[in-house]
């Protein structure tokens, strides 16, 4: 099983819509992407409650079966588009994969 793991840190304002708007937007672009490849386990995105100042303001945990699902996720259209719209608001993002 691989899990991979990202997080990313938004803008203030970006693409005409403040920091919450943002955010729900791409939490539900994200949790429309569950089932959409073989081999995805587990779709979580999460927007942290009361964040702390060093904090993310959105994570995404999942699981695959493999890593060539994991790669079939990374590159299906509709990711894609939900990370186009990512690149588009979020100002960082970090990221590991690793087997468990």
């Amino acid at each position: 099983m691989i899990k991979h793991i990202v997080m990313w840190t938004f803008a203030d304002q970006a693409e005409g819509a403040d920091k919450a708007t943002n955010l729900e937007l791409v939490r539900d672009r994200l949790l429309a992407l569950d089932g959409l490849v073989p081999g995805l386990l587990t779709l979580e995105p999460v927007i942290p409650v009361d964040p702390f100042e060093h904090s993310y303001d959105l994570v995404l945990y999942s699981e695959f079966e493999s890593p060539d699902a994991l790669r079939e996720y990374a590159t299906h259209p509709e990711h894609v588009a939900v990370g186009a719209l990512i690149k588009a608001v979020a100002t960082a993002r970090v990221c590991v994969d690793y087997e468990a």
